[in-house]
């Protein structure tokens, strides 16, 4: 059994001087195109709450070019620069719908360089692609076979702070289903451990940071002692890119890895809705966190779920996952983080990882099987002034969660 989803392939490639040049330009138009509809349609809410659509910014793009001082906008092709203008609408719509907030200008030192082809604007043929405004294909490295037959629908040229170049194709892929399982999985993020399964397995944490912050420190002091706008600033700067490109790949690599062997082997996963954003204001663990890539482990898992057709689960973050007895269902008062392991009342000692690995499996199936108001506990919080946990409903009798876990598992099965 398989099922068709929408993919986007990644490669590198190395472009011709001609068609960097011709890239470089277009990315420059596409974010000077962003910007003066993202200005022009701010304008005119602050000044008369009048909404502009898209296709309103899309006449105002016909008028620039039309000009003497944005003429050079006629030079590159014009579907990239419409499909800037999609996007600016997509984020105003998220933000309307308060999903996302207000959109940002974008920079030249600081956003992400890229430009995206929709079918009318570049050739696919023989394997071969070829982009609006350029004569020769694009030498791309064919890391992995795209599928057998696939047509891209869309392409997305991108270069990254570290110069590396890279095309994206969007195309149909047939994912093969795995086999149905039974078993299910609760995942606690950490710091000293990477993640803990409710199996009792912890996943080591790479630190992928870690390892080259020597190398890191020295290309910043390096960096920092070059003149602005010198060239050997911007080749101390490309140095630091190349570093940082080097972190992130080996966490994407390790996320990958990890995510796809949970999804493959494991029906239902149950995660914890952690607010990251608000976590990396602790300046002490700031840098740990970001390195540990919990939000892209989310991401990650959500879409693969969703490819192979298990369940993902995540629990209320206000769950006291780490100070809940998870033989008991006893709520221990105070954990300070430096407290690894403790002893509930009822004489059961935990890990303290472990323990919250397994709380937050059983309060996923619980979720799964009665629906969100299961909670075992409710407890207020004088600091945001809501309630931590959601109370669990009157006349049901309070199990602890390993016991109710259980019960759960038989059901299903």
């Amino acid at each position: 059994m398989s099922r068709t989803v929408k993919r986007a392939f990644k490669y590198r490639f190395h472009p011709t001087p001609e068609q960097a040049a011709e890239l470089a330009r277009t990315f420059g138009c596409v974010r000077l195109v962003y910007n003066k509809a993202l200005a022009a349609r701010t304008e005119a809410w602050t000044q008369r709450q009048e909404r502009v659509t898209y296709n309103a910014t899309s006449a105002m793009l016909t008028g620039w070019k039309k000009t003497d001082e944005l003429a050079f906008l006629n030079d590159v092709s014009c579907v990239p620069l419409q499909q800037a203008l999609r996007h600016l609408q997509t984020a105003f719509t998220n933000f309307w719908a308060k999903r996302a907030r207000y959109p940002s200008f974008k920079s030249r030192k600081r956003s992400r360089r890229s430009a995206e082809y929709t079918a009318s604007a570049f050739r696919w043929r023989d394997g071969r692609l070829t982009l609006a405004k350029m004569t020769a294909p694009l030498d791309i490295v064919w890391s992995r076979p795209l599928p057998e037959g696939a047509v891209p629908s869309t392409v997305t040229v991108s270069q990254d702070p570290a110069g590396r170049w890279y095309v994206s194709l969007l195309c149909d892929d047939r994912i093969e289903q795995v086999s149905a399982s039974t078993a299910v999985v609760g995942v606690d993020a950490g710091l000293d451990s990477l993640f803990t399964l409710s199996t009792g397995e912890k996943i080591a944490n790479p630190r992928h940071e870690r390892r080259d912050r020597q190398r890191l420190a020295r290309a910043q002091r390096n960096l920092a002692r070059k003149a602005k706008g010198s060239a050997n600033r911007a080749k101390a700067r490309l140095a630091v890119a190349r570093v940082h490109a080097r972190i992130a790949d080996r966490r994407r690599d390790h996320l990958h890895k990890l995510t796809t062997r949970l999804v493959r082997d494991t029906q239902t996963i149950v995660i914890e809705d952690l607010a990251v954003r608000n976590m990396v204001a602790n300046h002490s663990l700031a840098r740990a966190i970001s390195d540990a890539g919990w939000r892209q482990f989310r991401t990650m898992l959500a879409y693969k779920a969703d490819w192979y057709g298990r369940d993902l689960v995540v629990v209320d973050r206000w769950f006291p996952s780490t100070r809940l007895c998870s033989a008991c269902g006893a709520l221990a008062q105070h954990l300070p983080l430096a407290v690894r392991s403790w002893t509930c009342r009822c004489g059961r000692t935990h890990d303290r990882d472990v323990n919250a690995a397994r709380n937050l499996l059983a309060e996923g199936l619980s979720v799964i099987a009665c629906g969100g108001g299961v909670r075992p506990h409710r407890e207020f919080s004088s600091r945001t002034g809501r309630s931590s946990v959601k109370q669990e409903p009157l006349g049901r009798p309070r199990e602890s969660p390993s016991v109710r876990a259980g019960r759960i598992v038989k059901t299903r099965r």
